[in-house]
């Protein structure tokens, strides 16, 4: 079974094209050391929940779009093989850099997870 990393981003509308800027860049860069898909969705059919949802789960703001992205790998020892040369990567530098993001990194979700089911 695969292993994925999945990422839920709020995005400031006026940041959407340097957000796919970066993203396109993580693409690149991910998929070059190995991972098997790199998908970043943006919310279209995305509603407030009266206690979860999306939105609420990164305290979404009106000015703002949500992301849910994820990778995916053949499993977690190859995940963590790949993070080791993401890692490694000096393009990846200014995609860490705080200053740089296009988004409010401190309500972003993340984490990964081992597949139970899949086609």
């Amino acid at each position: 079974m695969t292993y994925v990393d999945g990422f839920i981003v709020p995005v400031p509308k006026k940041k959407l094209a340097a957000y796919k800027k970066l993203a396109k860049l993580g693409c690149k860069i991910w998929m070059e050391h190995g991972a098997l898909e790199y998908k970043e969705c943006q919310a279209d059919d995305v509603s407030w929940g009266k206690r979860t949802s999306f939105p609420r789960s990164v305290k979404l703001k009106s000015a703002e779009v949500v992301f849910f992205s994820y990778i995916v790998y053949k499993s977690r020892k190859h995940r963590d093989a790949v993070m080791k040369k993401v890692m490694a990567d000096k393009r990846l530098a200014h995609m860490m850099d705080p200053k740089t993001h296009p988004f409010d990194a401190k309500r972003m979700i993340f984490g990964g997870f081992k597949t139970v089911v899949e086609s």
